[in-house]
């Protein structure tokens, strides 16, 4: 619920300019790739079921102190504690979710945890706007509540004895590459992601101010649209991804996806700000959302073994951190400078790139493998 709507709240409830609220969004990303770092450290060393915990617990709690911040320097600081504490769960989550798959479905395993998590974007997003329509610091309550009855349900539902004995007691097998950061395919594709990600982040920070300034739509509205992008997901992911899955390599999907999204924010500056164009652009997001992150877990988990999977995990979560970090801080001043128009061109542009380049990755990993089947036959 919070991060949609924080460049609102610190530019209209708070007074802060929007360079200072892309700077508040930035160090939510610099605290994401501290998170990630640490999470995939202690992953791969205690396990993933005690970080996934804490980390539940303790973003629930700072979510609600986040809300009494007024000042710019304590929301700042308090904003990055935040996401340190949020972003140490997800490679502990992502490595939680290759252990409980089988090989064979993975891909639709990330797709079905995807699911949940939209499922919950949607309602987040729509009563999210609700809410900040009379009051924004009910965002943070409610935001900080759901995080720590997620952890007193996971305490619950799974128990924990049984999940940290099938961790540390899994096989020795050797992994690809026993590093991420000496797997050069995986750093490449670590690139083009962060590319993607920074375009990708702004749906979530800069567009909702585009939509409230430009096209003044209110936050009932906005609420509504992030809501619609989780509901579709939700609807139609997995039906798709099951009927997609296995039919090309995963970076084929992905470079349509990216490219998709580019053209969601062309969009923007090519169709008058109505209702209409917001829910068109949401759509062309979406679908370009649900043909690239499936996929994206499913290539990078390929990569691992159970023992390495958190600290590739955590590279890819860094990934999208140092997005995260990049893009509203970036995206804002070009906003402020350039104006609206010229930075939804630049996406645009910047996502082309990337689709380009998954598609070159894809032709230089398949020559790579190709030749190396060769030299093997030969021999």
């Amino acid at each position: 619920m919070v991060v949609p709507f924080m460049t609102i709240y610190c530019t209209q409830q708070l007074h802060f300019s929007t360079g200072q609220a892309g700077l508040i969004l930035g160090l939510f990303g610099a605290g994401a790739i501290t998170g990630a770092f640490l999470g995939g450290k202690i992953t791969d060393k205690i396990g993933f079921y005690d970080l996934q915990i804490f980390a539940l617990f303790a973003g629930g709690i700072f979510f609600i102190l986040l809300g009494f911040q007024t000042s710019f320097l304590t929301l700042a600081v308090g904003a990055f504690v935040l996401s340190m504490c949020n972003d140490s769960f997800r490679p502990a989550n992502s490595a939680a979710i290759a252990h409980y798959s089988p090989p064979e479905s993975r891909t639709r395993s990330y797709s079905l945890n995807r699911l949940a998590i939209n499922l919950g974007w949607a309602f987040g997003g729509a009563i999210g706007g609700y809410l900040a329509s009379f009051n924004y610091h009910l965002l943070f309550w409610v935001d900080g509540s759901t995080n720590i009855v997620a952890a007193i349900m996971l305490l619950i539902l799974i128990p924990r004895t049984k999940v940290t004995a099938e961790v540390r007691n899994k096989g020795t097998e050797l992994p690809e590459a026993s590093s991420p950061y000496r797997d050069g395919i995986y750093l490449l594709f670590i690139g083009l992601v962060v590319l993607y990600a920074i375009c990708f982040f702004q749906m979530f920070t800069m567009q909702p101010l585009f939509y409230k300034t430009q096209w003044h739509f209110n936050e009932r509205f906005i609420g509504t649209l992030m809501a619609l992008n989780g509901v579709i997901i939700t609807v139609v992911e997995m039906v798709m991804i099951h009927n997609l899955e296995g039919k090309k390599h995963p970076l084929s999907f992905i470079s349509i996806g990216v490219l998709l999204v580019g053209l969601g924010f062309v969009v923007l500056n090519l169709f008058p700000g109505v209702k209409l164009s917001g829910l068109l652009v949401i759509l062309l997001i979406t679908f370009g959302e649900m043909m690239s992150m499936p996929f994206m877990n499913s290539f990078w988990i390929s990569r691992t073994t159970a023992n390495n999977r958190g600290a590739y995990a955590a590279l890819y979560t860094m990934a999208w951190s140092l997005a995260q970090a990049i893009g509203p801080p970036v995206g804002s001043q070009v906003i402020q400078h350039q104006g609206f128009v010229t930075f939804w061109w630049i996406l645009g542009a910047v996502c082309a790139t990337a689709s380009l380049g998954f598609v070159l990755l894809y032709r230089y990993n398949y020559s790579r493998k190709a030749t190396a089947q060769a030299l093997v036959q030969s021999n």
